[in-house]
């Protein structure tokens, strides 16, 4: 499988093309549903959609000793939260189906 990347951008054109909404509204909705999963992870809720995923807030363990890659600096990282997601049971079944490339 060849590394594609898909940008918002090309989501909305993707959503115009199949429904003919106005590429603006698209826009604007997209941009206010993102906004909302962040709002929403940043108040510690979990965020589940059926079929697709589930995104939670997951906290990371702080480190006394740990080596910034770049430059091979030591320094401390402080317990902080990501974004962890789950596959739903639909997605998994999807990619399961992705033909794997032999070499």
């Amino acid at each position: 499988m060849s590394v594609k990347k898909v940008t918002k951008s090309d989501i909305v054109d993707r959503v115009h093309e199949n429904t003919k909404l106005e590429k603006k509204v698209l826009q604007e909705a997209f941009e206010g549903f993102i906004e909302e999963f962040k709002n929403a992870l940043k108040d510690g809720a979990t965020i589940e959609l059926r079929g697709f995923g589930t995104l939670e807030p997951r906290l990371r363990k702080g480190r006394e000793k740990a080596r910034n890659p770049k430059t091979g600096e030591l320094l401390s990282v402080e317990p902080h939260y990501v974004a962890a997601f789950r596959a739903g049971q639909e997605l998994k079944k999807a990619l399961m189906e992705i033909p794997v490339e032999k070499k």
